[in-house]
């Protein structure tokens, strides 16, 4: 076998075994010869191929181009040319394939034949395909997201780790203006024309929502005031929630700041209103009970004048108590608020408040047990703690149904005094839990049965408790019960 046979062979060995499509093609388009992964990636046997030109393999939107380079290799302006195209599978089917196409002359450099290579990359196609899909609809989303960004009407600030700004929208930027008129570093915790709730205490670098945000904390409706002339401060409520990874690694966080200015001023005028209103009652009040009092002292009273007295005594004592509360909640706004402390039996208060609640539990078919304890000495103001447990205790009760029983109990643990009332009653929505300590609300339970109510006892509930050192906690489970415990400080 000469040198000529043996490159004759390895020639076609070579196109016969290689991985990749390859053809031999005449200048006309014609098969001449094909190997089987063009076989293969055509869906076509070698017999079939070679009774075909490449012009009837090619998707038509592609054959234009093709023509035009082939075109240009015939005319020996290339050496060669290369283009991604469509071929045709029997079935029209479509699969993407790398053409690379070089011309070979013959002795008198006429055109003898092409060599062609093919390679598939159909699936690389589809992916990219799919990737520029997922990008467009990426940013179509950024886009949108972007839109909505600055079109709420809420502050919203993204900061990273290390709590630089990253991004705010422009009803944010016009917030910080009013802030920080003097411009902004653009850096968490810098100092400002910025006031805690009260609106004149100026916050620290620490107290910023800005710097706890940037170190994890996440809060709900921390109060805050920015600017200081009448006429551009505002108050603004602000959450954080924080920016994690897969992994739970932090990667920055998110603020939203809205403006309540209109609504702490209507609640600042209506606290003015009812607490002038109140101020108000009460001389009148006290005069009524006055009368009533002596009213009821008088000899041979009619049974039917008796029973009125007793109704209109009954109806001033409570406006008497709303009265109270609602100076109770001015004081507690105004930071009046105070007690007096005493040495006091715990057990005592406890024993005093169940007794004088158990008339309205026997009516409502409750009973009223007191956890064993033994004397337990506090330093307490008895007015306040009696009140705490006086609005707790009937709290239990108007919420309870008959046949229910609530429980109370008192106890040491470490340098705290643990008061807890729990009821087996109509229990809170989850939903609503959040809002119990607001002055005024009261839950859809009690409004749709009427249950009367100011919605101030549990405000003032916390204001005592609180105004001792100690907490308020409450659980609840709508159709299972509440309970509430206290912590004081021994």
């Amino acid at each position: 076998m000469d040198g000529i046979e043996v490159s004759d062979r390895l020639w076609r060995l070579t196109l016969e075994h290689s991985p990749v499509g390859m053809t031999i093609v005449s200048p006309e388009g014609r098969f001449l010869a094909v190997n089987q992964a063009l076989c293969r990636m055509l869906d076509r046997p070698s017999e079939v191929l070679l009774t075909l030109t490449f012009q009837e393999i090619t998707h038509p939107d592609d054959l234009a181009l093709d023509l035009e380079l082939l075109a240009t290799l015939l005319a020996d302006k290339v050496p060669s040319y290369r283009m991604v195209k469509r071929f045709l599978r029997p079935d029209g089917e479509v699969v993407w394939g790398d053409l690379s196409v070089a011309l070979v002359h013959d002795d008198d450099g006429s055109p003898l034949h092409l060599v062609s290579q093919v390679m598939d990359v159909t699936q690389q196609h589809d992916d990219r395909a799919r990737l520029a899909e997922t990008e467009a609809r990426l940013d179509r989303q950024l886009r949108r997201a972007e839109a909505i960004f600055d079109s709420v009407d809420v502050g919203l600030v993204l900061i990273d780790a290390d709590g630089r700004y990253e991004s705010m929208n422009r009803h944010h930027e016009a917030l910080m203006r009013v802030g920080y008129p003097d411009g902004h570093a653009g850096q968490a915790g810098q100092p400002g024309q910025v006031f805690g709730e009260d609106g004149r205490t100026p916050l620290t670098r620490e107290d910023m929502p800005t710097w706890r945000a940037a170190r994890g904390e996440e809060f709900d409706d921390l109060r805050i005031w920015i600017g200081v002339t009448a006429e551009e401060r505002r108050a603004l409520s602000v959450s954080a929630r924080s920016v994690r990874d897969a992994n739970g690694l932090f990667h920055g966080a998110a603020l939203v700041y809205k403006d309540v200015t209109d609504y702490l001023r209507a609640m600042s005028v209506r606290d003015e209103f009812l607490s002038a209103v109140s101020h108000e009652l009460r001389t009148p009040l006290t005069s009524v009970l006055g009368h009533l009092e002596i009213a009821n002292e008088l000899p041979d009273l009619p049974a039917a004048v008796a029973h009125r007295l007793a109704v209109i005594e009954r109806n001033a004592l409570r406006l008497d108590a709303l009265v109270a509360d609602l100076l109770e909640v001015a004081r507690q706004r105004e930071g009046r608020l105070s007690v007096t402390r005493t040495d006091v039996d715990l057990t005592d208060l406890v024993a005093q408040a169940v007794e004088a609640v158990r008339p309205a539990a026997s009516l409502a078919g409750l009973s009223v047990v007191i956890e064993p304890q033994e004397s337990l000495q506090a330093p307490v103001d008895p007015g306040r703690i009696r009140q705490v447990l006086d609005n707790l205790l009937s709290n239990a009760v108007k919420y309870s149904e008959p046949g229910g029983v609530v429980r109370i109990a008192v106890s040491p643990v470490d340098d705290e005094a643990i008061l807890t009332i729990a009821d087996e009653g109509l229990g809170i929505e989850e939903a609503e839990l959040d809002r119990l300590f607001t002055r005024f609300f009261r839950g859809g339970e009690a409004r749709s049965r009427q249950i009367p109510g100011t919605g101030l006892g549990l405000v003032l509930v916390r204001a005592f408790v609180e105004a001792h050192g100690g907490t308020v906690d409450l659980t609840s489970k709508a159709g299972v019960g509440t309970t509430v415990t206290v912590r004081l400080p021994l």
